[in-house]
């Protein structure tokens, strides 16, 4: 069953509370997600260090539940 994009904002924010998480549904199956997060978790990490703290929030669903997630991240300039 796809996940609704609450559900994958409430993930992230549950997992860094000061996120600030914009989801776009990109074909209205809830299946394939565009979302950038903005969190100050990010600041001195690598991409691919803020990527993998996004998938760590969203425990295990990537690939599963949720089929597609298009990630843009960053620290807050």
């Amino acid at each position: 069953m796809p996940m609704q994009a609450n559900e994958i904002e409430a993930l992230i924010k549950a997992a860094l509370p000061d996120a600030q998480v914009t989801i776009e549904d990109l074909r209205g199956d809830g299946d394939h997600y565009a979302c950038t997060v903005i969190s100050a978790a990010f600041k001195g990490k690598t991409r691919v260090a803020q990527h993998q703290m996004v998938y760590a929030a969203l425990k295990g669903r990537m690939g599963g539940e949720l089929h597609a997630l298009a990630l843009q991240t960053q620290a807050p300039g």
